[in-house]
């Protein structure tokens, strides 16, 4: 007998934004695994700080990032992986937390890659940033026939481009440094308008603002939704 992985979603950060089965998951965990970015405080964690039982082991996977080097990274999932299976094979679950949903741009996706042909996953679904959004800025994000992208604003500029033409609306995620890149890209095409910038949804420095009125300097949790506004009940 192994234990079982469960990936669960803990969503956008607000902690009465968890699911049911989410909670219920974290309360009875015996082991809890998470990621850090270089020895920072886990964002993942906080959010259910309150929940976690005392006294249990908690696996800390500590991410180097390094731009355009994923080789670090991944030697990180390599070592977690292999901590948390050791864990399996002695017959305990063990609960991976994981903003937003595991398999939406989530660190998870790659310890399932790694243990999930050894060893049973089950996965929680979260409320992702991208609906979480939407919700606290009032905008839908897509309506009938529309198509919706999201996007990673480190794209090179040129797909990014095709991207938004190419689509009804959008999310455009991942904002940071390259917020001017996106704003000149979406100013060029009269998207100004009708864009939205999102930061830290959910949390108690949440900022919803048009883009017109956002800054040049965005964090990691932040994004633009456009909706070009195609559809009639606009």
């Amino acid at each position: 007998m192994t234990g079982t992985l469960y990936g669960v979603g803990l969503g956008p950060g607000a902690p009465d934004l968890l699911t049911l089965r989410a909670a219920r998951l974290v309360e009875r965990a015996r082991v809890v695994a998470y990621p850090t970015l270089a020895g920072a405080p886990s964002f993942a964690r906080s959010i259910v700080a309150d929940l976690l039982p005392g006294g249990i082991p908690e696996i800390v996977i500590d991410l180097p990032m390094r731009a355009g080097d994923r080789a670090p990274a991944q030697a990180a999932y390599d070592a977690g992986a292999d901590r948390i299976a050791q864990e399996l094979a002695a017959g305990r679950d063990v609960v991976c937390l994981c903003e937003g949903d595991p398999f939406l741009y989530g660190s998870f996706m790659y310890l399932h890659a790694r243990l999930a042909p050894r060893f049973p996953v089950e996965i929680v679904p979260g409320i992702t940033s991208v609906t979480a959004a939407a919700a606290s800025a009032a905008q839908p994000l897509a309506a009938r026939n529309e198509v919706f992208t999201v996007l990673p604003a480190p794209l090179p500029e040129e797909r990014l481009a095709e991207e938004i033409d190419a689509s009804d609306a959008l999310a455009i995620l991942k904002l940071g440094r390259h917020m001017p890149k996106i704003r000149a890209l979406l100013e060029a095409r009269g998207l100004t308008a009708k864009a939205t910038y999102v930061e830290r949804a959910t949390l108690g420095e949440e900022r919803i603002c048009p883009l017109a009125d956002a800054p040049d300097s965005a964090p990691y949790f932040s994004m633009i939704l456009v909706l070009k506004g195609a559809d009639p009940w606009l």
